[in-house]
């Protein structure tokens, strides 16, 4: 308590910094708010705890070291490369125990043993292995290897294959059979009749194979064109295998990104993605028999219910329509259809008895957690949720086994909020376990299964704090364990008494403590430079405002000191789904130093949560569906608004920036309400979300063949026309997420559109997050000065 105590004294009354702040000195990232420690996990004897991390002067390019800390907060050193490669790993299969993992490690297969605190090598091959996991038993090990799985005993070192499957241009020599015409096949049997040596040799030939067959009964599964393994999964009893399919369509198309800047000097092409809407083929899902390799492929007797047709209306009315109630208005169903599904994940109960699968909709609009039958590949839906905008499927690991092996937890947004349910494996009536407008983040199940863990903002939307609930025959009521306000990612000790916690607050980076359950963290880490301490970072206000249609939307205040009136700028924030207004370090932490820049600098700076950010619960969630530039923007300028009238900004000198989500948000404001923002510094933009990914865009804005009225109305090409004011946009050149080609796309159509007052700044390294010091530095002297130039 007094080591806490005397840290937050010393951000307290350390001198400043510098007079002033310098944009190269915050754009030293990590340089000077150092690295966050990250993969945590306890021995297995819990008397340790390792974890990887990098010092403030590791340059970029550095891989992450592994650091030890004893149970007691003492010892903290950097492991050896030979030490760290014998540390505990941070993912993999466990035995029940806790004590063996198998893991992969450079495509290779390892087992770490926590009792001899080493790992060996049970595959050294050029091929590439994975998916490692412990048989039943616990004395084998099976993996993926090309096409295929194998199983190695841990006793003998003996190795077989245990599924047949080929590739598409692989051969069988026992069951490959060449299809005949009916000419053909008629030719052959005429023969077979007149020439008595071909019946005689064909006739052995066909006793021979099917001898053979008998002796390796397992018939091949044969991979069509384009179609590759995802996943095979060994049941239990060993008497199926669950194989994943992964298709590519044949018209599916993806689009590259060209790098200039290169080892060979010329230019050459990083695999990229397709556009959304492309043709793209859902994963299969089967049963292997290990008896003789037949197939089963996965149903289900989910139907759609029937199709809904749209009425012809206006674009005012449409987006009028959209605003308020998150859908177009529809006629009368006619008729059902099969519904296209796609399956997500398999997850197994403790004792391996029981499988249940998540399913998702092609249209997003249902999803399902299913039990599933290896003996038939059929399913039977448990829980379900359907949504008429898009329904929200969990970050991390959203549903698995309580203790009992009989109960599934799941997350829903059902009641409007991601909390927590369960329902019996039989089947039965989901029941809600929490409750309240707030949301469960994340759910751990204990390592000795007597409790889990839950994440969440029950405290408060703007923190996230770990609570326990204990299992005894069913879920106790939960207990908070961490105190500290900001966010929480804990990792409880192996006896369930201690928390490995990496904690964050507003103006501190996260920094790993060691915590007794019920007792006072212990900071182990010191991640920043010496220097960042000698700043007076902000603890900055959160604040909240009413947007035209009486919703209280959250941001944060960066308010200069001695403030009476002046220039603004509001700042958007990047991920589309992430919240930013909240008591812990941010995402945008270079943003974040930069606002402090700008209020040295006499601005006044704005961040909004507005809708459609994280944090807020469904309705908030889906307010921008189909329309994107919609609500969201209405936020930001009904939050310029609300500066003019209370906090003396001048309407004439407001600006707008942000980056990937957060520069689309910028150049839909400069072309749609020119009058609002003088200037805006588009980052990494989307300008057409016909051009963006499938899995993000479609769940928004449908697909564009089906509602190109959406993709029209979202995009900002289409509205580049209302250009008044001054706009600078910033792009990386081997953006892979955003291409550059929405970049190069926009600035034909401005040149087309005859505007003048705008810049475009590439930068030939960079990705869509940056990494080079200079590249940010260089982008916010840019944005700086274009401030400077008309906001002042």
């Amino acid at each position: 308590m007094l080591r806490r105590a005397l840290i937050l004294l010393a951000f307290a009354v350390a001198p400043a910094l510098h007079a002033q702040l310098t944009i190269d000195t915050i754009m030293r990232g990590q340089g000077l708010t150092g690295w966050s420690p990250r993969d945590v996990r306890w021995a297995a004897d819990g008397q340790h705890v390792y974890f990887r991390w990098k010092q403030y002067t590791d340059p970029v390019e550095k891989d992450y070291d592994t650091y030890v800390v004893g149970r007691d907060g003492k010892g903290l050193r950097k492991l050896t490369e030979d030490e760290a490669k014998d540390a505990p790993p941070s993912s993999g299969d466990f035995t029940r125990d806790r004590k063996r993992t198998v893991f992969i490690d450079q495509g290779d297969v390892y087992l770490y043993d926590s009792a001899a605190g080493k790992r060996r090598a049970l595959t050294s091959t050029n091929e590439t292995e994975s998916h490692p996991r412990f048989t039943r038993d616990e004395q084998h090990v099976a993996f993926v290897r090309g096409n295929n799985l194998y199983v190695l005993s841990l006793i003998d070192a003996s190795l077989v294959q245990r599924t047949n499957i080929l590739g598409p241009n692989d051969k069988s020599p026992l069951w490959d059979e060449k299809e005949k015409s009916d000419s053909q096949s008629w030719i052959e049997g005429e023969e077979k009749k007149l020439i008595d040596v071909v019946a005689r040799r064909s006739a052995k030939k066909e006793k021979d194979e099917k001898e053979r067959k008998e002796e390796k009964p397992v018939k091949p599964l044969k991979l069509k064109a384009k179609q590759t393994v995802v996943d095979l999964q060994l049941t239990a009893d060993e008497q199926y295998v669950i194989v994943f399919i992964g298709n590519e369509e044949e018209k599916e198309r993806k689009a590259n990104v060209p790098n200039y800047v290169t080892e060979s000097a010329y230019t050459e092409e990083i695999p990229s993605r397709t556009k959304v809407g492309d043709a793209s083929a859902a994963t299969r899902v089967g049963s292997i028999s290990m008896k003789d390799g037949e197939v089963k492929w996965l149903t289900h007797e989910i139907k759609s219910p029937p199709p809904q047709q749209k009425e012809t209306t206006s674009r005012t009315e449409k987006v009028e329509n959209t605003k308020t109630t998150g859908a177009t208005k529809e006629t009368k169903a006619t008729k059902a259809e099969e519904r296209d599904i796609r399956a997500d994940e398999l997850t197994w109960s403790e004792d391996g008895s029981k499988a249940v699968l998540a399913l998702r909709s092609e249209d997003n609009k249902d999803w399902w957690i299913v039990a599933f039958d290896p003996v038939t590949a059929k399913t039977r839906v448990l829980a379900t949720e359907h949504d008429p905008a898009w329904v929200r499927w969990p970050f991390r690991a959203s549903f698995g086994f309580l203790p009992d092996d009989s109960t599934v937890w799941y997350l829903s947004e059902a009641s409007g909020w991601m909390h927590l349910y369960t329902v019996p494996f039989a089947g039965g009536t989901p029941k809600q376990i929490t409750s309240g407008k707030w949301e469960v983040d994340a759910v751990d199940v204990a390592n000795d299964r007597s409790a889990i863990y839950l994440t969440t903002s029950e405290q408060s939307l703007y923190e996230r704090h770990v609570y326990r609930m204990r299992w005894s025959g069913g879920l106790q009521r939960e207990e908070r364990l961490t105190s500290a306000t900001g966010d929480h990612d804990a990792v409880a000790s192996p006896d369930e008494t201690m928390l490995a916690d990496v904690h964050s607050y507003t103006n501190k980076p996260p920094e790993l403590y060691l915590q007794p359950i019920g007792g006072e963290p212990l900071q182990i880490t010191t991640s920043p430079a010496p220097e960042f301490a000698q700043y007076a970072w902000k603890d900055v206000p959160i604040v909240t405002f009413k947007a035209r249609d009486g919703a209280e939307v959250p941001a944060r205040l960066y308010e200069p000191a001695n403030w009476n009136g002046g220039p603004a700028v509001i700042f958007v924030h990047g991920a589309g789904y992430l919240q930013n207004v909240h008591r812990w370090w941010s995402n945008y932490f270079r943003e974040y130093m930069f606002h402090h820049f700008l209020n040295e600098h006499g601005y006044l700076v704005l961040d909004v949560d507005y809708r459609a950010s994280a944090g807020h619960g469904r309705d908030w969630r889906t307010a921008i569906y189909r329309h994107m530039g919609g609500v969201d923007l209405d936020d930001h300028v009904d939050a310029a608004k609300w500066l003019v009238a209370t906090h003396k900004v001048d309407a004439k000198r407001i600006g707008i920036y942000g980056g990937s989500y957060g520069g689309f948000i910028t150049l839909m404001a400069m072309f749609t309400t020119p009058d609002v923002f003088a200037a805006g510094a588009a980052l990494r933009p989307v300008t057409d979300w016909a051009h963006y990914n499938n899995g993000y865009t479609s769940a928004i804005l449908n697909t564009p063949q089906k509602d190109p009225e959406a993709y029209r109305q979202s995009s900002p090409i289409y509205f580049a026309d209302g250009l008044k004011g001054a706009l600078l946009i910033c792009h990386g050149v081997v953006d892979t997420n955003v291409h550059f080609q929405d970049t190069v796309r926009l600035t034909q159509r401005l040149i087309e559109l005859r505007k003048e007052n705008w810049d475009v700044a590439m930068y030939p390294v960079e990705d869509h997050s940056f990494v080079e010091p200079t590249s940010w530095a260089d982008e916010y002297k840019r944005i700086y000065r274009l401030f400077e130039r008309t906001l002042k």
